[in-house]
């Protein structure tokens, strides 16, 4: 049985308590020496600390913060005996009424941490223990106190000197502390009084008194300690004639008081201190609103004049409150902060009677609070805080609503002001400026003044709208105001304060209104529109900044792309129009009223930079293409970088020197800016495939390589970004290459070798480098991560193709690698004692190799590429071999270790093909059970038989109606109108009800006929093609690549696995891979090219023909008749890669940057699909520094092989032929959606990237995701159609 809640607090409470302190009513005299003695022990220990105190209210100040300031304030016997003593006493109390809010809490009664903290305090400050432990802990430890000072003034008779001067200053009621040196500062007299000696002092203060007397008595209680005054009985009476003193025509007198006052604020708890500070308030109340209060706002207000300055200083000393009480007044009870908060609020929304003659004009409480708070601090401070928050706003929405329409009601007159100053031809920003200038100041005008107020007023409004609680005290209702408005370009730095708090920017800022309000300027100035705006480059800056900010968030790209309402956006540009034609005619110097301002490159940049943030994202740059801002932007450039080589030299003469030098600098900075901005097109495929038609690809990478070492050497390097426009151009071959010429990645490779091999010199004697717990160490994960992002087969190839590694007889330790060649012949192929004894760290670096090598392996044309040029298998089989214990007895058995472990891994992967149920990947972890290693491990073909799942029998096949029906229409001679649309019904009906029945010889007879029929119809068929004659059939494999050969063996060992394949089908495949390069060489354009990938012969293996080949069971005529006729679709170009390899069929300028449609159109959508459906994912890559388009291009590219069971990859090509190539998107979204679980937990584990590449599609099945796909192709098919159609025009 479990114990009750009762139980259960009755045995913590025994099991913690320790050594009980006594029972206050059983003191005894040990109790009493045992106390006296901690208490020495604790003063002594802080000895130090008090002597060198300057007063002795800082002594007292240092006592009460001793918790904050002394690292062992919890460790003095003294501390840990009250605080067990107060656990003792009131721990009861607060553990039974914890146990009543929990249950209410479970019931919906208590919600909140701090109202449950909140009532706790209260309960317990409210309960009888508490107030019988504060009355007897105040008993003995005076007894204790007294003692030890009975005991003090014992010690101090035996000096006869100091006896009689004690003995004076006991009979005056003083007591005079002149322990400390007679040139301490600590050496002056305090006193500690008695309440009658406070009343009498309170009643020679009264107002009533003489001069003198109340003068005397003033110098007497500046002596006493602030904490003895605000306890006494007397205060309230005292506090009285201190409020009306402060007011005293006497200045030195009213300063002393707020000398008093600040010595309080300083060193009295937040209790005591709400006293004074309200009574000062009060007094500054009254004295606004009495008649010897006469400032106004036309006057202005001259600082110098002492009654300016005294009001000054009093209202000074109320901020520095304001500032400081959020600091302490949480641990006090509600009531305290509401009376200062209230006293605040009345005494700022004071207000002058309407019949008094200087009302309209009244120099309020509120411009000089401005004055010392322009930006409003104190209100900031007040509101950060839930628990002050609510009060704050409670009282404003009940009591003081006045001050809110006063400061709305500011912000409108100002904005009025300005408007008629700027129709009056004058500068509306000088007297904004006047007091902020170099030169001192000691008068405001009343100008200045009411900009002072508006900024105040600007900012506590801010602060007010960031909440929710403080929307709702809105909208205000303001005299003679029919409607409501708001100075959108005065508010600048509030706007940011919005956009930085999604919350209130969703609800304030991302409005149509607010938008039109923004780009008013940018119209009127597009328009050719006369602008009245003084300042109007600093005014554009504004814009361009809150624009740019609106657009970092996804709510507010939204608005500025597609307006408040998606649906009527057609009806007038939206903000993204707009704005993309101004940045261009920004670029072509087409604004004349800006035309030679110094500003205009500064204007141009932050314009760009509103651009970029939408056109770094699929959506932003979708909509902008049309207006090809890629080209104006790299006209610009190239113009600049032009006019930066023709800088002259420099004269001898100084000045000529530093203006050319300026000059220079800033045409270096514009340069840059331009650079960087086209850099930022290669966050997205298409993107990046724009970038590529600029001829500026080799420039953008330079500038990105230079700024990225600028940036680690100042450890600013933030590299989200930049991963990703690395991730994006390792998918393209110019890219790749152009990273290989600027450094990039021997800079990546060198960092790598230092983190594997050397590590830090100045750590290497005094930290020895431990043995790592994970195969890669966490130091070399990020290089590792980046390797992975980087060689993709495109990059692989151009970096790799045709490059021996060296395998040099010998390597020194110094050497270090530079090129990714270097990394597989250091790392991967380890194939020579001279290689392996090089490394300080074999093992650790031989694993990264292999781990590198197993993910680059999983994209199979990179496995082909690897294994013909440098025989991996073989290598790590030798590897193997060797790796055996040496008997006299027969064949060794195989050592394992991490090593050995990792290559058996590597081996099972190269060598079979399989998706997730028919390939079984030995595990790379030691089992902590009996069998250590339970997969077995060879050093020669064929791989163990263990290592592939067996294939289940094919079910018995079953008449089924809907397939019968889709059979039979395919096979009709008669094709009604809408007879594709009525297949494609008829072919889903069928997949969601019995996917599996198509398969096998129905599958091929079903994309068979549907594909015949289309490409027969002049409307379905997208390419044109001429006839072909086939080839002799008398192919030998000998005739094709290596590549293709492997490819070839490994396609044709799949196929008998899969029952698909008879023995003699190897020849028939390669006469369906060289009879379909022949035919469609015919389509190709001759390009010269250094690139590998444009060479005559496509590069990588056909996996789409042979997939074909595999569904046709291994017939080479089918097979071959089928892709002659696929190949005039628009879904070829999608689904068979090789099919535009140099194609005519595209742009000239597309086939030399070596980039397939399959990038540039289907993984660019599925990124902006990514986006709007599954926005965790999208997030997830993005933190990752990984691209979704990197990876389904790979699993595109391989036709989900590896990825996906046999049967899936059959559904794939089919769903796409019979549906669309807009499916191929729709798939690739919902393998994400499957996965989505699995990227969010390895994005937290760091190794998204891995995963996806090395993990096969497990427990997905497309047809499971055909109803979303639909859902999918509702929203999406319009856009998406039309952009694949448009790949033969030029740059999409």
């Amino acid at each position: 049985m479990f114990p009750g809640p009762g139980e259960t607090r009755q045995r913590r409470r025994r099991g913690c308590q320790g050594p009980r302190p006594p029972k206050m009513s059983h003191f005894t005299s040990e109790d009493e020496a045992l106390l006296q003695s901690m208490l020495k022990q604790l003063l002594q220990s802080v000895k130090e600390k008090i002597t060198g105190a300057p007063s002795a209210e800082c002594a007292e100040e240092i006592l009460l913060h001793l918790e904050e300031t002394d690292e062992n304030f919890h460790n003095y016997e003294f501390v840990k005996y009250l605080r067990q003593y107060i656990k003792n006493t009131v721990g009861p109390v607060i553990e039974e009424e914890t146990e009543k809010c929990t249950t209410a809490q479970s019931q919906g009664e208590v919600s909140g941490y701090d109202t449950l903290v909140q009532h706790l305090t209260k309960k317990a400050r409210e309960s009888k223990e508490y107030r019988e432990m504060i009355h007897a802990l105040k008993n003995v430890m005076m007894v204790v106190v007294e003692s030890l000072i009975n005991k003090f003034e014992e010690d101090r008779m035996h000096d006869k000197e100091l006896a009689g001067k004690a003995k004076k200053e006991r009979q005056s009621g003083y007591y005079t502390d002149n322990c400390s040196d007679s040139d301490s500062s600590f050496n002056q007299s305090y006193a500690f009084m008695s309440q009658e000696q406070l009343q009498l002092l309170s009643e020679k203060l009264d107002p009533s008194q003489p001069k003198e007397v109340r003068q005397e008595a003033l110098q007497t209680l500046c002596l006493a300690p602030a904490s003895d005054i605000l306890s006494s009985e007397s205060w309230p009476s005292l506090s009285k004639h201190l409020t009306i003193s402060l007011a005293d025509p006497d200045a030195a007198f009213s300063e002393k008081i707020l000398r008093f006052y600040a010595k309080t604020f300083s060193s009295s708890p937040f209790n005591m201190t709400k006293e004074v500070y309200t009574s000062l308030a009060q007094h500054l109340e009254l004295y606004f609103l009495s008649e010897e209060y006469s400032f106004n706002i036309s006057a202005g207000l001259d600082v110098s004049n002492s009654d300016v300055n005294r009001l000054l200083k009093k209202v000074r000393l109320l901020n520095e409150y304001q500032k400081e009480a959020p600091s302490s007044w949480i641990r006090h009870p509600e009531k305290y902060m509401e009376e200062v908060v209230e006293s605040t609020l009345s005494l700022l929304s004071l207000k002058r009677k309407p019949n008094h003659s200087a009302s309209p004009d009244f120099l309020s409480p509120m411009h000089f609070l401005a004055l010392l708070d322009i930006k409003a601090a104190w209100f900031k401070k007040w509101t950060h805080a839930y628990y002050s928050r609510r009060v704050v706003f409670r009282l404003l929405e009940r009591k003081y609503k006045s001050l809110i329409n006063a400061a709305v009601q500011q912000c409108l007159d100002y904005f009025e002001f300005c408007k008629a100053a700027v129709n009056k031809n004058s500068k509306v920003g000088d007297f904004s400026q006047q007091h902020c200038s170099d030169t001192q100041n000691f008068s405001y005008t009343g100008a200045e003044l009411q900009y002072i107020y508006f900024v105040h007023s600007l900012c506590l409004l801010g602060r007010l709208l960031i909440y929710k609680e403080g929307q709702n005290l809105f909208p205000v209702q303001l005299k003679n105001k029919k409607e409501n408005y708001s100075p959108e370009t005065l508010v600048m730095e509030i706007l940011q304060v919005f956009c930085d708090q999604t919350g209130c920017a969703a609800e304030c800022l991302y409005t149509d209104k607010v938008i039109d309000a923004l780009l008013h300027p940018v119209k009127n100035l597009l328009n050719g529109t006369e602008v009245y705006i003084n300042c109007l480059e600093t005014t554009l800056l504004d814009v361009a900044d809150i624009l740019a900010r609106i657009a970092a968030s996804e709510d507010g790209l939204s608005l500025l792309l597609y307006g408040e309402n998606e649906k009527n956006a057609k009806d007038s540009p939206t903000a993204a129009h707009i704005l993309v034609q101004f940045t261009k005619k920004l670029l072509h110097d087409d604004i004349s009223p800006l035309s030679g301002s110094e500003f205009m490159p500064v204007v141009k940049g932050a314009f760009i930079f509103v651009c970029r943030q939408m056109y770094r994202t699929c959506e932003g740059l979708q909509m902008l293409i049309p207006y090809g801002l890629h080209e104006s932007i790299a006209e610009a450039w190239r113009k600049t970088s032009l006019l930066s080589e023709r800088v002259p030299t420099p004269v001898t003469d100084a000045d000529s020197t530093s203006s050319i030098s300026q000059e220079s600098k800033n045409s270096l900075l514009w340069e840059e800016t331009l650079l960087d901005a086209l850099l930022n097109f290669s966050t997205t495929p298409k993107g990046l495939f724009l970038l590529h038609s600029t001829d500026a690809m080799n420039d953008c990478v330079n500038f990105m390589c230079n700024s990225l070492s600028k940036k680690i050497q100042t450890n600013e390097y933030e590299d989200f970004g930049n991963r990703i426009i690395v991730t994006q151009m390792a998918t393209t071959p110019m890219a790749a290459v152009a990273l290989q010429n600027s450094g990039f990645i021997k800079a990546l490779v060198t960092e790598l070798w230092a983190l594997l091999e050397c590590g830090k010199d100045d750590l290497r004697i005094t930290q020895p480098k431990s043995a790592p717990v994970d195969p890669i160490d966490q130091s070399c994960q990020k290089s590792f991560l980046f390797l992975v992002n980087l060689l993709t087969y495109p990059t692989v190839l151009e970096l790799l193709s045709k490059r021996d590694i060296p395998n040099k007889p010998m390597y020194s330790f110094r050497e270090v690698p530079t090129d990714i060649i270097d990394i597989v012949d250091r790392l991967i192929i380890l194939n020579s004692d001279a290689k392996i004894h090089s490394l300080f760290n074999y093992e650790q670096s031989h694993i990264f190799g292999l781990r590198l090598l197993n993910v680059l392996c999983c994209e199979l044309n990179t496995l082909l590429l690897l294994e013909t040029q440098y025989k991996v298998s073989q290598v790590l089989l030798t590897a193997q071999e060797e790796n055996v214990t040496e008997t006299s007895e027969g064949p060794g058995v195989f050592i394992i270790d991490g090593l050995s472990v990792e290559r058996n891994h590597v081996l099972v992967r190269i060598n079979l093909i399989g998706g997730p149920q028919e390939r079984i990947l030995p595990l790379r972890e030691l089992d902590k059970g009996s069998g250590l290693y339970p997969w077995p491990m060879f050093s020669s073909f064929p791989v163990p038989k263990c290592y592939l799942a067996e294939i289940p029998r094919k079910a018995e096949f079953r008449q089924d109606k809907d397939l019968d029906k889709l059979l039979k229409l395919l096979k009709s001679p008669d094709k009604p109108t809408g007879w594709a649309e009525i297949c494609r019904k008829q072919f889903c009906k069928v997949m969601k009800t019995r996917p599996d029945s198509i398969s096998g010889p129905i599958l091929a007879e079903l994309i068979e006929k549907f594909v015949s029929h289309l490409s027969e119809s002049k409307t379905d068929c997208y390419f044109s093609t001429g006839s072909y004659k086939a080839m002799d059939a008398d192919v030998k494999k000998e005739n094709l690549s290596s590549v293709q050969q492997l490819g070839v063996e490994m396609t044709v060992r799949y196929g008998k696995y899969l029952n698909l394949l008879k023995e003699d089908a190897e020849n028939g495949l390669c006469f369906v891979l060289m009879s379909c390069e022949e035919f469609l060489k015919q389509q190709q354009r001759t390009v010269v090219s250094s690139l590998c990938c444009l060479q005559e012969h496509y590069a990588g293996y056909d996996w789409f023909a042979s997939s074909i080949f595999l569904i046709m069971s291994g017939d080479k005529e089918r097979t071959l008749t089928f892709l002659q006729q696929f190949s005039r679709l628009l879904v070829s170009a999608f689904l068979w890669l090789p099919r535009l390899h140099l194609s005519m069929h595209l742009p000239v300028t597309t086939v030399e940057y070596g980039i397939h449609p399959v990038y540039f159109c289907s993984a660019h959508h599925v990124e902006m699909l990514l986006k709007a459906e599954l926005p965790l994912v999208c997030s997830a890559f993005h933190m990752s520094g990984f691209t979704p388009s990197q990876i389904c291009l790979q699993w595109i590219t391989q036709c989900f092989w590896n990825y996906m069971d046999w049967s899936e990859i059959c559904h794939y090509i089919a769903i796409c032929i019979f549906l669309g190539p807009d499916y191929q998107i729709y798939i690739c979204i919902s393998v994400f959606r499957h996965l989505q679980q699995d990227i969010l937990k390895h994005t937290e584990a760091r190794d998204l990237q891995v995963f996806l590449k090395e993990e096969a599609l497990h427990g997905f099945r497309v047809s499971d995701y055909l109803d979303y796909m639909e859902s999918l192709e509702e929203i999406y098919r319009p856009m998406l159609l039309k952009d694949m159609r448009t790949i033969r025009t030029k740059n999409t």
